[in-house]
């Protein structure tokens, strides 16, 4: 039985890693794909970002449970449980798609200011990098996880965008709630694209991570499967905190494809280079006003994202390796926990210096993440389903034909790439 003070908790209380999650998922190399996507589709897509959020949603809780219920995330269970190549191979492919992202994230928040303000792009990616990496390290836990929670609010400027430009909402209605198929390579890639884009590996590990994190933090909390009178109010706000944060991940995601397809894709745009490029070449067609709301989300939904992005990997490699880790520890506590934070925001950093073409680089991480969520989500179903793992709290069945169903769509889309790859 919950705790009269458990009661007594407002939604702000109950909302944290579940919305902080879902917010992260539209970062840059997000808002770059939704771009995109809608520049080169129209609203023929918008019913994707519909059909992935009770998918998304059924992972991302599933991943917090893991870390409520057990005390530890994702890859620190990997770790107990399943063979070190394994594990090997996807905390590398986690970090491998995290840079990449890293990279093209910080590229896109020094193109938002620039185009704001003028003055030199690489000087503003070290700045904001430098000043991620300060805040993840130096703040203390509570006061920067309030802050993270906060910042979500820069994505309301995709919605303020929205109803600042005229969009046929019929035609938009229709196209979400009435899906348009194509079996073409473009097509296909485009939906394994926005999949991997919304399910994408690093929410799983973050999510689960922070879940474990905040059990650790809170003296009065302790794993589920040491504690289940804690059960119930918990599994309750966890289920609040991920339905609310991944439905805002989506619905943001959703003003930014429909607000690209009525203003460039009507207008003949259906090629973007970057979210930089989106933001410019909505100010001769949408006005100055959407302009300047497009790339102020770029940049703050870019400070949300990098810690996420960076922390994830930096948990799951901890994880894995046995390491200390936490952000509610010191510095000198977790050293080698900090230092991949900082050496993954570093190359993000330096990935900038070369001339690789940042939406190439953007569209296929978001089809690597696509690809590597099958094996990891389906690891992750399996554990959740495990007593060994869960004690008393193995997924319920609908929960569980929910999961299957999410990893079942993500298989199958991305057979539907390989099928279709070259025709």
């Amino acid at each position: 039985m919950a705790e009269p003070s458990e009661k007594r908790k407002n939604i702000l209380q109950i909302l944290g890693p579940g919305l902080i999650t879902g917010a992260s998922d539209d970062d840059p190399s997000g808002i770059a794909t939704y771009s995109q996507v809608g520049a080169q589709f129209g609203f023929g897509m918008s019913w994707v970002m519909l059909f992935s959020y009770p998918l998304m949603t059924a992972i991302q809780e599933i991943s917090a449970r893991i870390g409520r219920v057990t005390g530890e995330g994702i890859a620190g269970n990997i770790r107990r449980r399943y063979p070190p190549l394994l594990l090997r191979t996807v905390v590398g492919i986690l970090l491998i798609a995290n840079v990449i992202n890293l990279g093209a994230d910080l590229g896109a928040m020094g193109d938002g200011l620039k185009l704001l303000i003028g003055g030199p792009r690489l000087l503003y990616v070290v700045f904001f990098g430098a000043l991620c990496v300060g805040l993840e390290i130096f703040m203390k836990y509570r006061r920067y996880a309030n802050l993270l929670k906060w910042t979500t609010i820069a994505l309301f400027a995709y919605v303020a965008t929205a109803f600042s430009i005229d969009i046929p909402w019929r035609e938009v209605a229709f196209a979400t709630l009435v899906p348009s198929l194509q079996m073409n390579s473009d097509y296909i890639v485009a939906i394994v694209a926005v999949l991997g884009t919304t399910i994408s590996p690093y929410l799983f590990f973050w999510q689960s991570s922070i879940e474990a994190e905040d059990e650790r933090e809170d003296p009065k909390a302790k794993p589920l499967t040491e504690s289940p009178d804690q059960a119930p109010a918990e599994i309750r706000r966890i289920r609040i905190d991920t339905y609310l944060g991944m439905f805002l991940s989506n619905a943001i995601g959703w003003f930014i494809l429909i607000s690209v397809a009525a203003t460039l894709h009507a207008h003949g745009v259906t090629d973007i280079g970057t979210s930089a490029q989106a933001a410019e070449a909505l100010r001769p067609i949408a006005g100055p006003f959407a302009f300047w709301l497009f790339a102020i989300g770029i940049i703050g939904t870019g400070m949300l994202a990098i810690p996420v992005l960076a922390g994830s990997g930096a948990y799951a490699l901890a994880e894995a390796l046995g390491w200390p880790s936490g952000l509610a520890r010191l510095p000198m506590e977790a050293k080698a926990f900090y230092g991949t934070i900082a050496a993954a925001t570093l190359i993000g950093v330096l990935f900038n210096l070369f001339p690789i073409d940042p939406i190439k680089a953007l569209f296929w991480a978001a089809v690597l993440n696509g690809i590597a969520a099958v094996p990891i989500m389906v690891i992750t179903m399996m554990m959740a389903r495990s007593k060994d793992v869960m004690g008393d709290f193995t997924l319920t069945w609908p929960l569980t034909i929910m999961g299957w169903l999410a990893t079942a769509v993500m298989a199958a889309v991305v057979v539907a790439l390989f099928v279709t790859w070259g025709h």
